[in-house]
């Protein structure tokens, strides 16, 4: 690239830069989510097939959507050196390139469920002002020695004023005080007891019995963690109930809380997968809620809204059940709620998948029938989805070299909310044999097994099969996650090396 040209390129990037920078800025002011970086990040989440969906949380987990804002500046960098290189001889191509992305921008941020009409406003000053730099920086680059030093001092307070602007919204969209009311809120958390002892094998591979907060796995639809403040935070719950209840953060704090150690699974999990962890919740129970608003007859399923409107439906007549645990949570492991979990206010149900749930950073519960479809429903999820018997292997891990001889297999089972009974283990398809469990602590939460094999030298399959405690055994028959969660047994191959 020619100097003529690297100079067209910077005129698309600077002008893109101080347009996503003001943006940036003005959403700090309207609402994160409006940043038209975010607002079009999150439409193209909600608009991905669900094959893409899958491939991204399958490959990426966790960081799916930091793999997905890579990609998006990748081709956001493209677009602006495309547009500069095609302004040779006038600003026209590349202002309107410019200008139709921020149009996107508009559309995408018009399209979104927790943004109104206001919440366009950032897209839309955004692509006037990338519009507006992009002519004022191609008329002052022309290749002369005074037009090159004017686009140098042009060049460079543009992209001063863009890092400003990137950095003044950043400010405004952390002005929350969500960080004031968690620390406000930890001296009304209880300290979690400790497991029992045997709760766990962890110092033969299983996870922990308690998953750390930094650890419990993510898997949602928020291209950016929502920032809500508690001060204005409110939770409406109305529909088909006999009195509509508006509760506020505080008055939330003051109904009497219930801690339970829950285990949550996320149906994307595959067989043998990882998206499973413990926490001991604080919060609310649910069943409270609905009895004090009263359910009319005829009503199906709780409709949870998040702040960035996503949407689940949990049964209502599972969240009836007298020992079914379902929360209001806003404590985990004796801490606040954490932002990337929720905070303030998430749900949590023992033995319903988390898409059907668990809402994060709820805001709304709407008392209704199955005639309301939800986000994953309308992308062909089940609209019941209670959690299947399964179990893993954890120890050894896939293609793991082993000693020959004596070996301690380790893993864990879940069946949620009734508990696991059993848990078998075969070597090369021989005969099934019984798997020492770990202290059960309740039905809601998973449990660790452990089992002495004799491995002779050489390749083995080891396999696994759980049993609940209303003897529904785990079956074999692979299925995918689509529509309503994985089953088969899980299974894993290793080589014993040495003498026995």
């Amino acid at each position: 690239m020619g100097r003529e040209s690297a100079r067209r390129a910077a005129v698309g990037v600077l002008a893109t830069a101080l347009a996503l920078g003001i943006g940036h800025l003005l959403a700090g002011l309207v609402g994160p989510t409006s940043s038209p970086f975010v607002s079009v990040g999150n439409t193209a989440i909600d608009l991905a097939p669900e094959p893409v969906k899958r491939f991204a949380i399958d490959w990426f987990g966790a960081a799916d959507k930091a793999v997905l804002l890579g990609g998006m500046a990748v081709v956001v960098l493209a677009l602006a050196v495309l547009a500069g290189l095609l302004s040779r001889r006038g600003p026209a191509p590349g202002a309107l390139l410019i200008g139709g992305f921020g149009a996107l921008g508009v559309l995408a941020a018009l399209s979104r469920p927790d943004l109104g009409p206001v919440g366009a406003l950032p897209a839309l000053v955004a692509a006037v002002v990338g519009v507006f730099g992009f002519v004022l920086l191609h008329g002052g680059s022309a290749g002369t020695a005074p037009g090159r030093r004017r686009f140098l001092i042009t060049g460079a307070a543009v992209a001063g004023g863009a890092v400003l602007a990137g950095l003044g919204g950043a400010l405004l969209s952390a002005r929350s005080g969500a960080a004031a009311a968690r620390e406000a809120i930890r001296v009304r958390l209880p300290t979690p007891p400790p497991p029992p002892p045997g709760a766990d094998f962890a110092d033969l591979g299983t996870p922990a019995f308690r998953t750390p907060n930094a650890e419990f796995y993510r898997v949602d639809t928020a291209f950016v963690v929502p920032s809500v403040d508690p001060a204005s935070w409110r939770l409406r719950v109305h529909g088909m109930v006999e009195r509509e209840l508006e509760l506020s953060f505080a008055d939330l704090l003051r109904r009497p809380q219930v801690t339970r150690p829950i285990t949550l699974t996320c149906v994307s999990n595959e067989v043998g997968g990882p998206y499973i962890s413990t926490a001991d919740f604080t919060g609310v129970p649910i069943r409270s809620l609905l009895d004090e608003a009263g359910v009319l007859p005829g009503a199906e399923q709780l409709f949870s809204t998040s702040a960035d409107g996503y949407t689940a439906g949990t049964p209502l007549d599972v969240l009836a059940e007298p020992d079914r645990h379902a929360l209001l949570a806003y404590g985990m492991n004796g801490e606040p709620l954490p932002p990337e979990h929720g905070f303030p206010v998430r749900m949590v149900t023992s033995g319903l998948y988390g898409y059907v749930s668990a809402t994060k950073w709820l805001v709304d519960l709407e008392v209704t029938t199955f005639d309301r479809r939800t986000y994953w429903e309308e992308r062909g999820w089940a609209e019941r989805a209670p959690i299947k018997t399964q179990s893993r292997i954890d120890r050894p891990g896939p293609f793991e070299k082993v000693p020959a001889g004596r070996f301690t297999a380790a893993g864990i089972a879940w069946a949620q909310p009734v508990g696991i009974e059993r848990v078998e283990v075969r070597v090369d398809g021989g005969p099934w044999r019984t798997a020492q469990l770990s202290t059960e602590v309740s039905g809601d939460t998973w449990r660790m097994w452990r089992i002495e094999l004799d491995l002779p030298p050489g390749g083995h399959r080891l396999e696994c099969r759980a049993t609940d405690r209303t003897g529904d055994a785990q079956t074999p028959r692979r299925a995918p996650t689509v529509p309503d969660g994985a089953t088969g047994w899980h299974s894993v191959f290793c080589t014993a090396q040495g003498a026995r």
